[in-house]
């Protein structure tokens, strides 16, 4: 990526309906999610859930990462079944450089991306549009038929980080009250809906986009900065905290020994040095007790959320950087013992189904390697909600979602319950009856014992298949899964043509994969995934709207006007020449006739 060009330059709003209205007509699909992964609840099971007293109608959603931070993700997720959205963490330092490739999901999960990759004023716009966005979708009516007549409320859960004076100053403020009104910014917003969509241009957008936050003390907070903090969110700015806690809390011998000895993991170096310098657990629990005591005395919840990524040492050097952080199977398991720990210091404090006593009022929010095969066993916990990121970069992606809804909603039905609560108290007591205190014992007792093969070495050291061949700009494996693992969307594909087919011959395959530039941001992921040997972020054809950026940045790529004319392009005549028709041709580029990207200045 040339220097100081942004890594991400999100599409407008009214791009991105023109997107929508395109893919669907040509394709059955929006942002490439296929209609049969769109999540239609079942009437008869209610997974909804109260977030800090606010219903969500399902309890899952992104976690804070590169799923939360655009638009389009947002609406993916929605799509996908998500209805609690841990929006991608904040903070005063916006135009950070991070290191590429800084995604690796090869077996587990680790990533070296720890903050959001757009400016705080354009963090907000993409807040807002994608609240818009979903309002609109829930009374188009060509998506009726697939989320059903009520896909229910939905919460966006602001995310900043990583102290109190980035927090308190005016940037940041500037940010969590245009989250708490964005009556301007949707006022600017609304003069996008045009043409088919004009019938929603009178439409009562909320401006309330967020009133809770989850404060990302990341590593190495002291607890006076993170109590300092969370007051100053609760009496400044009015809002509802939950405070991210760190699986250091736990202590190095625990947290080495579950990874390396039981886990497996012999070749993951856990960072000793980290634990020193953050929250310990005496203090951990004092602050718990102290924060919710203020919180209350205030008139607002509070909350906790595990866990933060685990820092160990970069002893892959395939990402840059001598620090990264580990996510995925390990952390579940960690995440899952420091609840049990957590739950056990605070007897009666925590919002967790436990005994004949009644739950206590500290909400329990939980995001470490969530699959639709553990879905089900970390809700019977009592946490809610559990958030995903490392399950959403495999192949699939967005698409997980609904799957992994299904399989929850088999989960309550089958029991014989109709809703969550119920549902819990059948799964504490069937705990109980097994000799566990809680549900929370009982999960960990298993996936550290007979349940543990998903979360092992053994279960997780296979590599994404291979095949012995270079990728090409045109002609692969069409395997789709460079269009899948990226978060942002970047990705599309477009039939075959005739003169593709004939230019390439065999090889040609029976789609060809284009790259939306301004949306890719170079994370790595796609060429983890990708079968063939090269990274299809750069390989494939990268197509620009934004002239400046084209001009910036250096490598192939070919610029184009909304409709896919070719206006430049860094590319060989013949291959100029099969892009054209490419663009022009059946489906044709997903973009329409608006504006493709905000203005990048």
């Amino acid at each position: 990526m040339a220097e100081l060009t942004p890594p991400l330059t999100p599409m407008s709003l009214g791009a991105l309906l023109t997107r929508i209205e395109h893919e669907w007509g040509t394709r059955k699909k929006i942002f490439d999610l296929p209609n049969a992964r769109i999540w239609k609840p079942d009437p008869d099971v209610d997974l909804g859930f109260d977030f800090l007293g606010r219903r969500c109608a399902s309890p899952v959603g992104p976690a804070a990462g590169p799923h939360s931070q655009l638009a389009q993700n947002i609406v993916l997720a929605w799509l996908g079944g998500s209805r609690l959205f841990e929006l991608k963490t904040v903070q005063v330092i916006d135009d950070l450089e991070i290191q590429r490739p800084c995604i690796d999901m090869q077996t587990v999960g680790y990533n070296i991306e720890w903050s959001q990759e757009l400016t705080c004023p354009q963090s907000l716009t993409e807040y807002a549009k994608a609240s818009m966005l979903l309002e609109i979708l829930r009374s188009w009516e060509p998506l009726a038929p697939f989320i059903g007549p009520d896909p229910g409320p939905h919460v966006f859960d602001m995310s900043v980080g990583y102290d109190l004076e980035g927090i308190s100053g005016d940037k940041v403020g500037t940010f969590i009250r245009g989250m708490r009104d964005a009556t301007e910014e949707i006022a600017r917003l609304r003069t996008d809906l045009t043409g088919s969509w004009s019938q929603f241009a009178d439409l009562d957008f909320n401006p309330h986009l967020s009133d809770t936050l989850t404060l990302s003390t990341f590593h190495g907070c002291p607890p006076d900065e993170i109590e300092a903090i969370t007051k100053h969110l609760i009496d400044e700015h009015e809002l509802d905290v939950i405070v991210k806690l760190n699986p250091t809390l736990l202590g190095y011998e625990t947290v080495a020994g579950i990874v390396n000895d039981e886990l497996g993991y012999t070749d993951v170096s856990v960072q000793e040095s980290a634990f020193g310098a953050d929250l310990q657990f005496d203090r951990g629990i004092e602050l718990i007790g102290e924060l919710n005591s203020y919180a209350k005395e205030r008139g607002h919840r509070f909350g906790i959320k595990l866990t933060n990524t685990l820092v160990v040492d970069n002893l892959k050097q395939w990402m840059p950087e001598e620090t990264m952080y580990l996510s995925g199977p390990p952390l579940h398991v960690i995440a899952s013992t420091l609840l049990d720990t957590l739950n056990k210091a605070l007897p009666g404090q925590l919002d967790i189904p436990q005994g004949d006593a009644e739950p206590g009022d500290i909400m329990v929010s939980f995001s470490a390697g969530i699959t639709k095969g553990n879905l089900a066993d970390s809700i019977a916990m009592g946490v809610h909600p559990a958030t995903v990121c490392s399950d959403l970069l495999k192949p699939g992606g967005y698409g997980r979602l609904a799957p992994m809804l299904k399989a929850l909603t088999t989960a309550v039905k089958e029991s014989g319950s109709h809703d969550l609560p119920s549902w819990k108290a059948d799964r504490l007591a069937l705990a109980q009856a097994a000799g566990h205190s809680s549900t929370v014992e009982q999960h960990v007792a298993s996936i550290r014992g007979d349940g543990i093969a998903p979360y092992h070495l053994t279960g997780n050291e296979k590599l994404p298949r291979a095949v012995d061949h270079e990728l090409d700009m045109f002609g692969c494996v069409a395997c789709n899964f460079c269009i899948t693992v990226c978060p942002n969307d970047a990705f599309f594909s477009i039939p075959t043509t005739d003169a593709v087919s004939d230019a390439v011959g065999e090889g040609a395959g029976r789609q060809q994969y284009l790259v939306l530039s301004e949306q890719c941001n170079e994370c790595g992921n796609c060429m983890t995934f990708c079968p063939e040997e090269g990274d299809p972020a750069m390989i494939k054809p990268r197509l620009y709207t934004d002239a400046d950026l084209f001009s910036a940045r250096e490598g192939q790529g070919v610029l184009i006007d909304a409709g896919g004319t070719v206006l430049d392009h860094r590319l060989d005549d013949e291959a100029a020449s099969l892009l054209a028709g490419l663009l022009t041709s059946g489906t044709g580029t997903p973009l329409g006739p608006n504006d493709a990207t905000e203005s990048t200045s």
